[in-house]
């Protein structure tokens, strides 16, 4: 369950796996893994859509190597997860109406929101032209963990053009000795990726439509599916 890991140049660590199924063990990996993102190191995380590769969000090193791990570029930025609804006042520049409407109905769960991030921000998730993906998972371990570390920059975990993870054992086989800490918390519930909700313009936009149904959030904010997906007759 150990191996030798590749590492940051100012340490040396391993990689090791956790079964959160056992409560000692899921304590040690939460130890382990809130460890491990306070020193810059990535961390594999169960979420109830997909497994999540995490690094801490205010470390632009780590997120860069979370990119590197990935084999993806900075034309693709991380999201955020969170685990609060009362975070994202202080990520954000603005939270529309149409955002707590949707938080209210939808968190935690498989709802992610394009937002525009408060410019007073110090991390660099790539390039996000001034906005930020969030979310706030429905798994206890990934919440616990985000409560004891604060926002998370995480993307799916796996290598970018391959199948994303839905168990630890998925992420393991492509990130291999990448990451620092797997947490197992069995299979993903959704095994699905989540909905992702633009609220930039002035009219909210479906750009993914995954674990939470474009129906659902319709009847949220009042709108059709068709106008939410851009298929509304013109």
């Amino acid at each position: 369950m150990v191996e030798r890991a590749r590492s940051r140049d100012r340490m040396v660590t391993v990689s090791t796996v956790y079964d959160c199924a056992d409560p000692d063990s899921r304590a040690a990996g939460l130890t382990a893994a809130t460890s491990a993102l306070k020193s810059g190191r990535l961390v594999v995380m169960p979420t109830d859509t997909l497994y999540g590769l995490a690094a801490d969000a205010f470390d632009s090193t780590a997120v860069a190597e979370l990119l590197a791990a990935k084999r993806r570029g900075r034309d693709m930025p991380v999201p955020v997860l969170v685990g609060s609804w009362n975070t994202i006042d202080g990520l954000v520049f603005s939270v529309r109406p149409q955002a707590r409407d949707l938080i209210r109905a939808f968190w935690p769960g498989g709802l992610s929101l394009v937002v525009q991030q408060a410019p007073s921000l110090a991390w660099d998730l790539g390039d996000t032209r001034g906005t930020v993906m969030l979310r706030m998972p429905l798994h206890p371990v990934a919440l616990d963990l985000l409560r004891d570390v604060g926002p998370l920059a995480v993307s799916s975990a796996n290598v970018s053009g391959q199948p994303p993870a839905t168990t630890a054992a998925e992420a393991r086989e492509q990130l291999g000795s990448l990451v620092s800490v797997y947490l197992d918390g069995g299979p993903a519930a959704h095994a699905v990726a989540s909905t992702i909700v633009d609220l930039t313009a002035d009219r909210p936009r479906i750009l993914r439509e995954g674990a939470v149904s474009a129906a659902e959030i319709a009847e949220v904010l009042g709108m059709s599916p068709d106008e939410l997906t851009g298929t509304a007759a013109r």
